[in-house]
């Protein structure tokens, strides 16, 4: 039984077809059949059920699935290990960010990577959360950090923490949001963000759920600081909780308390990369800078 043949497993059981597992890959077709033919001889048991352009696993590849990607990933993660003591790792990788390096803990992040993998050209390109899904989708980027919810099937995700948003008012509105519901909120003007950005689906999101549409007056890519905006009484906006709770007690602008918005941080790869040496070794530093977390 050789490592290849457990990866290409794992790829042709993760995308159900013959040919996109040898594009994922990178070989042959023929290589694809012959790995898994030799890998079914071998256990002496059929793993999958052909049929119609399609390829799915039989009850006995849907057992041996875990066990075979415990056992890959284990090899995958001493490898690189190895060669992170070595330091062999090497190449470059483009890691796309959003929002506030802050937030991402990016700097120790990337602090841990330069440490660990002395070797790798490292670069970041800040964008918008769903212009980064896209691109890790694609492969343009080999990762990126992403705020909202992941529906890509060749996507997967590693959620960090937590994020709350909060409906935030110009200082002159205190005395009229208590008393006002949605219909009102959703009239009064609102600060937008960029199609492609989380602040922008949340939004959406958030007044959809009640049938409405927020009275966008205006749009910036500012999502950092959107307190300079409300608090200049331009509209009102969606802040993150920990920023407009600071923001509020000094009295620079005012918190709708009828509305909170949930969300998470992640970072995000490609499946079909998950047993690369390079992600490996960042998804292992990126585990010690958030205190161990879990891929979803």
């Amino acid at each position: 039984m050789e490592i290849y043949q457990l990866r290409t497993f794992i790829t042709v059981a993760k995308l159900g077809h013959i040919t996109k597992a040898a594009d994922a890959l990178h070989v042959t077709q023929p290589a694809v059949t012959g790995h898994i033919k030799a890998l079914e001889q071998e256990l002496g048991i059929t793993l999958f059920d052909r049929g119609h352009g399609r390829i799915s696993l039989t009850k006995a590849g849907e057992i041996l699935l875990p066990e075979v990607e415990k056992t890959l990933g284990a090899f995958n993660a001493t490898l690189a290990k190895a060669k992170e003591l070595k330091g062999e790792i090497t190449g470059r990788v483009l890691i796309g960010t959003v929002g506030d390096p802050d937030l991402l803990r990016l700097g120790s992040f990337l602090n841990g990577l330069l440490t660990a993998l002395p070797l790798l050209e490292i670069k970041t390109r800040s964008g918008l959360a769903a212009s980064v899904l896209d691109a890790v989708a694609s492969g343009e980027i080999a990762a990126g950090y992403y705020i909202g919810t992941v529906h890509n099937p060749d996507v997967a995700s590693l959620a960090l923490r937590g994020v709350r948003y909060r409906v935030v008012a110009p200082k002159s509105y205190s005395d009229r949001l208590p008393a006002c519901g949605w219909g009102e909120i959703a009239g009064m003007p609102w600060i937008g963000a960029p199609e492609k950005s989380h602040v922008h689906q949340l939004l959406v999101s958030m007044f959809g759920r009640q049938g409405l549409r927020p009275n966008i007056v205006m749009e910036t890519d500012e999502l950092t600081s959107p307190h300079s905006l409300v608090r200049a009484g331009l509209g009102l906006s969606l802040m993150r909780e920990d920023l407009a709770l600071i923001t509020a007690e000094k009295g620079e602008i005012a918190i709708w308390s009828h509305a909170v918005v949930d969300t998470q941080l992640s970072f995000l790869y490609r499946v079909d990369a998950e047993f690369d040496p390079v992600l490996v070794g960042m998804l292992s530093i990126l585990r010690d800078t958030w205190g161990g977390v879990s891929v979803e």
